[in-house]
């Protein structure tokens, strides 16, 4: 065997290796929540996890452990913040890649990248301490810890995700397809709206679902600025309480080996499947546009 084939076996293999040491460490957190969450479900049962309309583990009259408001909390703020970071995402790829000259892709791209790099408990603070008042002020609330709050918060850690991807996307399309809406008549802001974006829907889609996994699994944030009220919240101006976030509060003082503390595993064992879900999805509409363009 030559040099250079043995070389590109042992490249081969690396990256086999590691490939199986990803699914390998997916299957050990699979594994992990799975065992830990069957005492819980062999003593409370499964469907009560959802059907259950509290979470209040020491109530008085027993202990209730229903997710569905930590489920819609974050459910909510989620689609709040996809609401908001997507469009200005997509909007700002679209202006880095096709219509900003030189300097000014030179300028705004590190502030991308500084804005991923930002810890999410400096943005927390942000919203505590300037969000909180202004969202109160305007809406004539006793403070602005809610909903609406950690939607905006995730929205702008979501943006660079987006931007990053949507702009990738944006720049691999060839140009001859907008030299051919050009040379038709077509204005730029007509080729970039009917040509550029549908042929760079595949990539588009992969930053949606890529922001929606960085918004589902944030926990610091969130626990920050949305009120931490263990109620369904009946719109974006009333407080919540994420999946994330009350496995994070309680999982430190919770006994070791009780029921309550098997209850956060499958809470955890939940957002782990809503997770894979979300990716699974974005993976089967990544294939779909991928057949469709080919």
């Amino acid at each position: 065997m030559s040099y250079r084939r043995f070389k590109e076996r042992a490249i081969g293999i690396f990256f086999a290796g590691n490939g199986v040491v990803v699914i390998l460490l997916l299957l050990a957190i699979l594994y992990l929540l799975g065992q830990n969450s069957w005492p819980f479900f062999k003593e409370v049962g499964f469907l009560k996890l959802f059907t259950d309309n509290q979470w209040n583990p020491t109530s008085f009259f027993g202990p209730i452990f229903g997710i569905r408001p930590m489920m819609i909390s974050t459910i909510m703020v989620t689609a709040g913040a996809l609401a908001i970071a997507f469009p200005l995402g997509v909007a700002c790829a679209a202006y880095l890649a096709k219509m900003a000259v030189s300097w000014e892709r030179e300028i705004l791209k590190p502030f991308v990248e500084i804005l991923a790099g930002i810890p999410s408990v400096v943005i927390g603070f942000f919203g505590l301490v300037v969000l909180n008042p202004i969202i109160a002020r305007i809406f004539g609330l006793s403070n602005g810890l809610n909903v609406l709050n950690g939607s905006i918060l995730l929205a702008i850690m979501a943006l660079p995700t987006v931007i990053s991807l949507a702009e990738d996307a944006l720049t691999a399309v060839p140009k001859s397809f907008e030299e051919g809406s050009l040379a038709l008549g077509a204005t730029p802001w007509q080729t970039l709206w009917r040509v550029t974006l549908p042929a760079a829907k595949s990539g588009i889609a992969a930053s949606f679902m890529l922001g929606m996994g960085r918004a589902i699994g944030e926990t610091m944030t969130v626990l920050m600025v949305m009120g931490n009220v263990l109620a369904a919240p009946g719109s974006f101006l009333d407080p919540g309480m994420t999946m994330t976030a009350v496995i994070a509060i309680e999982l430190g003082e919770v006994p070791f080996n009780t029921t309550h503390y098997f209850a956060l595993f499958a809470v955890g064992l939940v957002l782990f499947i809503m997770t894979f879900l979300v990716n699974l999805a974005s993976d089967l509409i990544l294939n779909r546009f991928q057949g469709v363009e080919k």
